[in-house]
């Protein structure tokens, strides 16, 4: 197993070959019964989680613009258990963000509901690759992020304008792989179009936007990922999103 990425520093990335092994992951496989005690405690405080199917890293590595890995399926609760015990665990995690830019220049990011695992967080709405994000055995990035933005804020971002690139950020908590979608709406319009879609829902994922206008006024509740993605940003205007 070999995770080879540059920490803690953002990088263009021009080709995404992260590919889906269906065999077990060696982490879930040597550490059942302990993902099972650990699921049974995370369940009785929080009945709410679901355990379906995400995916963990076995290998990793960015070589000349080029992020490649192999993923395997894993339980969500197995994940939970990998979360606490990251550490030498041969196993990492990756997930992509949309960084959703208003027409006025803002970021618009979510605030996680109270029912879910990090419950009252901030960041761009997201979730973990499944095996329905991968397509002939690789992950399409856009897939999931497009998915996760529409289940969790009801926008479609299928036809909006994006940066011709990605960039990649790993810090030892995880690998975020991002991309600037921009919408023609004013942040303040695309907040009320996010809050109508959540007052629709029984049991919303997210408790609703939030709105960041600089790298200086930042939400209460920024998950820590989220602060050098913000300042990256506002660093980095762009009048044309293909550029």
């Amino acid at each position: 197993m070999s995770f080879d990425l540059p920490r803690d520093v953002i990088l263009p990335v021009e080709r995404i070959d992260v590919r889906l092994d269906s065999k077990p992951h060696p982490f879930e496989r040597d550490h059942a019964r302990e993902i099972t005690a650990n699921w049974q405690r995370e369940f009785a405080r929080n009945p709410a989680l679901f355990d379906g199917t995400v995916v963990l890293l076995s290998e990793l590595s960015f070589r000349e613009g080029r992020l490649s890995g192999v993923c395997h399926p894993v339980r969500y609760s197995t994940f939970l258990h990998w979360r606490n015990n990251r550490a030498a665990s041969g196993a990492a995690h990756a997930f992509a963000h949309a960084m959703l830019v208003a027409g006025d220049g803002a970021l618009v990011a979510i605030r996680m509901g109270a029912h879910t695992v990090n419950a009252g967080r901030v960041y761009f709405a997201a979730g973990s690759f499944e095996p329905t994000d991968f397509f002939d055995g690789l992950v399409d990035v856009d897939y999931n992020m497009i998915r996760e933005v529409r289940e969790e804020t009801g926008l479609d971002l299928g036809k909006a304008e994006r940066d011709r690139s990605y960039h990649v950020l790993a810090m030892n908590s995880g690998t975020v792989i991002f991309r600037r979608y921009r919408m023609a709406e004013t942040a303040a319009e695309i907040a009320g179009l996010i809050e109508a879609h959540v007052a629709t829902e029984a049991e919303p994922e997210i408790a609703g936007p939030v709105i960041i206008r600089s790298a200086s006024d930042l939400p209460e509740g920024l998950m820590p990922h989220m602060l050098p993605l913000v300042q990256w940003h506002f660093a980095n205007p762009v009048s044309d999103p293909q550029a």
